[in-house]
């Protein structure tokens, strides 16, 4: 005997309420176990992958890809039992939610409506086995069903070609990547089909697109035979042209803004800027992509920039707070969760790495790339981003000088990282090119005062022109 179960959708974070459903791993009729992801959801937070709680056949998706659902919300109804699967037969690959209503089971003899959940009635939470009407309306997952004859199944539009393009899609084999990959390679225009995946369990990595295409580059025009064809227009006929796209506000970025919005007019901001000479950083950094203990680890110099912050607020502990308006107390961390700020494709997060103050040079690099490479793919939990204590942002990878940052909401500051450029400079009393950057130190100023401000910037400083005062200092 089997019986429908429908798992609800989760609060995955402290308090959500709702979240979207980004990706369904499953269709109807497939067999799913314990534990299996079965979808992707986005929370104001992040992008969280949920496990199904039962071992069955999937019987229906009851939210499409692309809404937003609340808390609480069946999302999914699976089939459990001995004689899952049997009575009810699979739905074709591909079914919306539309689709999603299962064929009337076999004429037998059914429990009352009025059943006890021990007679096949159903749990607390959980909707029991369903049977049809005696009034012939059919079985549906939820509700009281509908007449025979009642309803019609909305026609599906056929896309052009699609004959050939199922045809096409059943030859392929199945490819293993992430969906940031997949977008990536139709981005470059790569074929996933036709690399082999050096990641886990052999899935395709965005370094293995990034080689496909460099591989494409290197054979340049001498690959190709014959004439080159003619570089396409680029741009469509204007009257061919949408004048304006609307994108919907969801998850991540509806959350980063909000969070924005409530941090630039709740905490009064100062900036303040400080330009610097970073040629003995940068050779530093060079030193350090050397030495064994970096051997596996991408050096960058946001690496003795975050070492930098971490000795300066360990001189100045009060940069490192935040101000509980509730209880009229500033809370001073002695420890630091730092943050760095990462755009994403689905918006600005800030993943933070837990007691960066503890790791070692080599620990801290390693604990930024893992950071870095989560966020990109974005894969970071809501746990990466809660309890962060102060953040750099590094525009610099984006060839901007500097910036006003806005601080990440209960923090007291936030540093702004900008490129490292040639410039003249004044040096040992000669003018000379050397490598120069700016920095920018936004702090709250109920909690930081101009003198507390230009202290922490100006050791930063110090430290990055001279690596060595890292050492003395800490």
């Amino acid at each position: 005997m089997s019986e429908l179960k429908q798992f609800k959708l989760p609060d995955v974070g402290e308090g959500l309420t709702e979240a979207d459903i980004v990706k369904w791993h499953v269709q109807p009729g497939d067999k799913v176990t314990i534990n299996q992801i079965i979808v992707e959801i986005e929370t104001a937070k992040a992008v969280v992958e949920l496990p199904s709680p039962y071992e069955g056949v999937v019987a229906g998706l009851l939210v499409p890809e692309g809404t937003t659902a609340d808390v609480g919300t069946p999302i999914i109804s699976v089939e459990v039992g001995p004689d899952a699967g049997i009575t009810t037969p699979p739905a074709p690959r591909g079914s919306t939610s539309a689709d999603l209503v299962p064929p009337p089971p076999p004429e037998s003899p059914s429990p009352s409506p009025s059943s006890s959940p021990a007679e096949g009635g159903t749990e607390p939470g959980i909707e029991g086995t369903l049977t049809p009407k005696e009034d012939e309306r059919h079985a549906v997952l939820v509700g009281y069903g509908v007449k025979a004859g009642s309803t019609a199944r909305r026609p599906r539009k056929a896309a052009a070609g699609s004959g050939a393009a199922a045809a096409l899609a059943g030859s392929r084999p199945a490819v293993l990547a992430k969906p940031p990959v997949r977008k990536l390679a139709r981005d470059l225009g790569v074929d996933l089909t036709l690399l082999s995946g050096t990641g886990p369990g052999g899935s395709i990595t965005r370094d293995d697109v990034q080689s496909a295409v460099r591989g494409l580059e290197t054979a340049g025009p001498a690959a190709a035979e014959g004439p080159a064809p003619a570089a396409p227009n680029r741009f469509a006929p204007v009257t061919a042209v949408a004048r304006e796209e609307r994108i919907p506000i969801r998850g991540v970025r509806k959350h980063m803004a909000a969070a924005m919005v409530g941090s630039a007019f709740s905490a009064p901001h100062v900036t303040e800027f400080l330009q610097i000479d970073m040629t003995e950083t940068m050779a530093a950094t060079a030193r350090l992509r050397t030495l064994p203990e970096f051997s596996e680890i991408r050096v960058s110099p946001l690496l003795l920039v975050a070492r930098a912050l971490m000795v300066a607020v360990a001189r100045h502990p009060m940069i490192n707070s935040s101000w509980d308006e509730d209880a009229q107390e500033i809370v001073v961390k002695h420890y630091v969760n730092l943050g760095i700020a990462a755009a994403t494709e689905r918006g600005l997060v800030v993943p933070n790495v837990k007691d960066a103050h503890a790791l070692s040079l080599p620990g801290l690099g390693r604990a930024l790339a893992e950071l870095a490479e989560t966020a990109r793919a974005g894969q970071a939990t809501p746990a990466d981003l809660r309890g962060g204590t102060i953040t750099i942002t590094n525009v610099g990878v984006f060839g901007v000088d500097t910036g006003t940052p806005i601080l990440t909401p209960g923090e007291a500051a936030i540093l702004a990282f900008g490129r490292v450029k040639d410039a003249p400079w004044v040096h040992q009393g000669q003018l000379a090119v050397r490598k120069v950057t700016t920095l920018g130190l936004s702090f709250d100023h109920r909690i930081v005062d101009g003198e507390l401000g230009s202290a922490v910037l100006r050791d930063i400083g110090a430290m990055l022109e001279d690596p060595l005062r890292m050492l003395a200092w800490s």
